[in-house]
């Protein structure tokens, strides 16, 4: 249960027993005090509580008056803070959060092959803005309220509240469907924990996680993690090719980091290419010309990367081609290694 069930739940507890604790002290007082039979007690607390005005029992004595006053005024006050309550929770947002909450679960239930965000920090944002940028399906775990606050704001975020490490959380985030998870909070441990945890949950994710620590990374590895970054580490090597390389630096970064995607980097595999393409070189299949791609490396069946590959390769159905150009032309490019252009 997150803060805000717990903070709903205490409220509506503390409602009921001060709507009950008036009824129990008029009951009481009306018994005891005044004197009144049991129907009659219950009678008097109805009609005070309510403050509906009808024929009273037999005449009040000056201290059942007084009794009566003090019960008509807290339970004017109890009454008032429960309406508050309830108007609170419809109208402040409260009431339209939890729907939201249920709306969005149902959404993630039906998800497959997505991503899960592990953490909503600067790191985090990035990888959801990327995956946005390609249309992927994504789920953000995050445990701080204020941060979760934030992710409500866009109606197009899913969203899980709660710790990344629980295996209860993960299972509810579809760890079984998805395609991959990013671990990108800033503590190393607790990285470590999630990618283990996941790792267990789902052998076949691919696990991408941040590090901090020098060392950290192979450790993360060892835990399952198909990837380590480190920002710091990346941020150096940036800020020292941007002295020595400067212009391949911002090429690189236009062609990766571009928003409209005009063109980009992107993968094709060649799981579908038509045996009479596999028995052509790169030379003669004349890629560039027919589909306006340029093939500036690939990885080949034994995981090793060709960079530049000449024109007398042959490709085979386990290589993954990287190749450069708009999304019609990649698309050109998978439907003329199958034949289909």
């Amino acid at each position: 249960m997150n803060q805000f069930e717990q903070q709903t739940t205490r409220t509506f507890r503390i409602a009921i027993g001060l709507v009950l604790s008036v009824f129990s002290i008029g009951f009481i007082g009306f018994h005891f005090i005044i004197g009144y039979g049991l129907i009659d007690s219950f009678y008097m607390t109805v009609l005070s509580v309510s403050t509906v005005g009808f024929e009273i029992v037999k005449p009040l004595t000056p201290a059942g008056k007084l009794f009566v006053s003090f019960l008509i005024l807290i339970s004017l006050g109890s009454f008032a803070f429960v309406g508050s309550s309830i108007v609170r929770f419809f109208l402040d947002g409260e009431f339209v959060i939890k729907l939201k909450t249920s709306r969005v679960s149902k959404r993630i239930e039906k998800l497959a092959d997505h991503v899960i965000i592990c953490g909503y920090g600067r790191n985090g944002e990035q990888a959801a803005l990327e995956l946005t940028d390609h249309n992927h399906p994504f789920v953000i775990i995050e445990r701080r309220e204020n941060v979760i606050a934030r992710i409500q704001e866009d109606p197009n975020l899913l969203f899980i509240q709660g710790d990344a490490t629980n295996e209860e959380i993960l299972r509810t985030a579809g760890i079984d469907r998805a395609r991959a998870l990013i671990a990108t909070t800033p503590n190393d441990a607790d990285n470590m924990f999630v990618v283990m945890t996941a790792r267990s949950m789902n052998s076949k994710l691919t696990i991408v996680s941040r590090a901090s620590e020098i060392g950290s990374d192979i450790k993360l590895k060892r835990a399952g993690a198909t990837n380590v970054i480190m920002p710091e580490r990346m941020g150096g090597q940036r800020m020292a090719r941007l002295v020595t390389q400067p212009d391949v630096v911002e090429f690189m970064e236009y062609i990766l980091l571009q928003r409209n995607r005009d063109i980009s980097i992107h993968e094709v595999n060649c799981r579908k290419i038509t045996t009479a393409n596999l028995e052509k070189t790169l030379g003669e299949l004349r890629i560039g010309t027919a589909t306006g791609t340029t093939i500036i490396g690939l990885k080949n069946a034994e995981g090793k990367y060709v960079f530049n590959p000449g024109n007398e390769y042959l490709l085979s159905v386990q290589d993954q081609l990287f190749v450069l150009g708009s999304p019609s032309q990649v698309r050109n490019l998978s439907q003329y290694l199958e034949g289909k252009l």
